[in-house]
């Protein structure tokens, strides 16, 4: 394991020049203090977990201090946001800090959120406030968990300095850990601004660093495409499956690595609405629950308008063409096993699609119906979830043609299907009560839930001891709380 002065740079992203970025400093957070870090995240560096506590951890990550071999850049990127498209965005108050790569060869973005005004902040103060750091913190180690593909969080640093939103709150830094933060948007913005030379030097980049064995198809940036279409419908097809909304689904908060990343107003699925909006700025649903696959080829499609330059038309439209076959493949697999499956039939679709109508208006959990319905055999699980239905006589029907489908499925211990299918359904997700208990907390000055919290997510699939209170509904005051994208 290695001590903070001994990672090794390596900050290709820089070297592209000042058309992509600019160099700026962070700005030092007022008596910065750990909040919490993710061993795991720190990990990917080959860092000792112990130098988290250590003072220069918080002074490296709080903006008082840096390396010799960083180069913090912040991004230059456009965007479309809810529909509308913004000629120019960027790092508003994040920066590239700098990329470390690890003993195992893989190079690891260092991307400081909330480190000061930039070129880019346009009215905004450079900052985030405490609440929105943990929340992107826990987010993003809890959907790795799950499988969900993610940026990492390495940790938050909380201080004494005042910032402003709604109200007085503190400035707070998270480390974010990607293999890029290269966004549609960036293509976007070399595109619409017709710099042509930048836009095929970004094209070569990511090609060359993050799609190598594209170069060996005939045409490369198509096979590229291509590959950034199916990591979406996969990525999409883990959020639908697991009940997570990600709630800004703008072209410049979509990876071109096809990983989630900017959360904002973020939430899972406490009961099953396909309608749900987590955003409360987001006035006509655009970026609801069910919208999430649309906005996905949405998104794509604007991505592919940017291609242009390198990829025929007829080419990029026979590539978006794959997305939704592909999504749906994902989904109906991850579905299945869910459900216990382990074969495929026709019908399945049809039988989750009945399932989902069935909790739409009852009221179910989401999760901890996945849950339950593995803790047993599919006669007595289904006996035991009935009354969580309104439409008792439509749950079962529903049930009878489960159990008939469980039972041609193959012969199986009850043990056994235990393990299949609690290895996919969690028994924790991050709800937006539990982070707002934790924030409370946090913003108190008492780090304790924060860090139980990202405990108990880090193995979501795995009953806890101790930790029942995680597993529970939440209340009815928790089901409700409004998120906006102010941080």
């Amino acid at each position: 394991m290695k001590a903070l002065d001994e990672l090794t740079f390596d900050n290709r992203f820089a070297r592209l020049g000042d058309a992509f970025s600019t160099h700026v400093l962070p700005e030092p957070l007022d008596e910065p203090r750990l909040v919490v870090a993710s061993d795991a995240a720190m990990a990917l560096l080959d860092l000792d977990p112990a130098v988290a506590e250590t003072p220069v951890f918080a002074e490296l990550f709080g903006g008082h201090k840096l390396w010799a071999e960083a180069e913090p850049r912040a991004m230059v990127y456009s965007g479309h946001q809810f529909g509308g498209y913004t000629p120019q965005l960027g790092d508003g108050r994040g920066l590239l800090l700098g990329e470390v790569y690890n003993e195992a060869g893989e190079h690891w973005d260092l991307h400081l959120k909330g480190a000061g005004m930039t070129p880019y902040s346009r009215m905004g103060d450079g900052r985030a406030v405490l609440r929105s750091s943990i929340r992107e913190f826990l987010a993003s180690e809890a959907l790795h968990a799950l499988g969900i593909p993610s940026s990492r969080a390495l940790c938050v640093i909380g201080s004494s300095t005042p910032v402003w939103r709604e109200k007085q709150e503190r400035g707070a830094m998270v480390l974010r850990l990607a293999p890029s933060h290269i966004r549609f948007g960036h293509f976007e913005y070399f595109y619409y601004t017709k710099k042509p030379e930048q836009q095929a030097l970004l094209a070569e980049h990511v090609l060359n660093l993050h799609y190598p064995e594209c170069r060996e198809q005939p045409e490369p940036y198509l096979a590229m495409f291509r590959e950034i279409v199916e990591r979406n419908a996969e990525m999409i097809a883990k959020w639908q499956a697991y009940g997570f909304c990600h709630g800004v689904m703008n072209t410049d908060n979509m990876s071109i690595l096809g990983i989630t990343f900017d959360f904002g107003p973020f939430a899972f699925l406490d009961d099953f609405d396909a309608h749900f909006i987590c955003n409360h700025s987001d006035h006509e649903g655009r970026y609801s629950f069910s919208n999430q696959v649309p906005i996905g080829q949405w998104n794509l499609s604007a991505l592919a308008q940017a291609l242009t330059p390198f990829i025929s038309v007829d080419a990029l439209k026979e590539a978006l063409g794959l997305y939704l076959p592909l999504y749906q493949a994902h989904y109906l697999d991850l579905m299945r096993r869910r459900l216990g499956l382990t074969t495929a039939e026709d019908e399945d679709q049809k039988l989750v699609e009945q399932l989902l109508k069935l909790m739409q208006n009852s009221g179910v959990d989401y999760t901890l119906f996945f849950r339950r319905l593995g803790d047993e055999s599919a006669a007595l699980a289904v006996a035991r979830l009935r009354d969580d239905f309104v439409d008792l006589a439509g749950f079962d029907a529903w049930a009878e043609q489960y159990k008939s489908r469980v039972s041609r499925d193959g012969e199986y211990s009850e043990e056994q299907r235990r393990e299949r299918m609690h290895a996919v359904n969690p028994l924790y997700i991050l709800r937006n009560y539990q982070a707002q208990n934790a924030i409370a907390a946090a913003e108190s000055g008492d780090y304790s839930e924060v860090r139980r919290l990202h405990e108990v997510l880090s193995k979501p699939f795995e009953e806890q001891p101790g930790m029942e209170q995680y597993a529970q509904r939440p209340p009815d005051w928790g089901k409700h709380l409004e998120i906006s994208c102010s941080s």
